[in-house]
Order: C-alpha cells, then structure tokens, then sequence
C-alpha cells in the first residue's frame, strides 16, 4: 500500500475527490515527518507512536577488507504500534 492507495481509500469512504484526499495524505505525513525531524514525539492514539532514537557511533567493519571502521553517530525513527494494532496484527 501507497500513498495513493491510501488517498484513494479516504476519497472512497468519505466522498471526496481523489486529488483532494491525496493532498490531506500528504500533509499529514508531512506534518509527522516535520514534527519528529524536531526531534518531538509524535503519538496517534490507536495507531502509534514515532519516536527519534539516537545511534551512537560505534566500530563496524568493512565486509570487503575486514578492517575495523567507525560508523558515524546517526538519528532514526522508531514506530511503537498501538495495542490496537498489534491486536488487529495477530488477530
């Protein structure tokens, strides 16, 4: 499923246009992506939460010479997924 899937999915159930519920998608998800890049933690009730973790740097290796490297401290996102969800997913 895409962002267009869904679009089309809020168009059908809540008899819209097309174009119009591909433009509430979108900015929902960029309202997310904007609200976590500030580091905050975005919770939707019954679906989840988006959190910012931090990666510390750490020693890796390259796989092609097995010398030892140093992987660069990094940021990513984590979803928790609601108990709703999580019922819904194993039935």
């Amino acid at each position: 499923m895409n962002n267009s899937d869904i679009a089309e999915a809020v168009a059908t159930s809540h008899g819209i246009a097309k174009t119009e519920a591909k433009k509430l998608v979108d900015a929902v998800f960029a309202t997310i992506a904007d609200g976590v890049a500030k580091g905050e933690e975005v919770s939707l009730p019954g679906f989840g939460k988006f959190k910012v973790k931090d990666q510390p740097e750490r020693q890796g290796r390259n796989p092609s010479t097995g010398e030892a490297i140093t992987i660069a401290a990094s940021k990513k996102l984590g979803f928790t997924p609601a108990k709703a969800v999580k019922d819904r997913l194993n039935g």
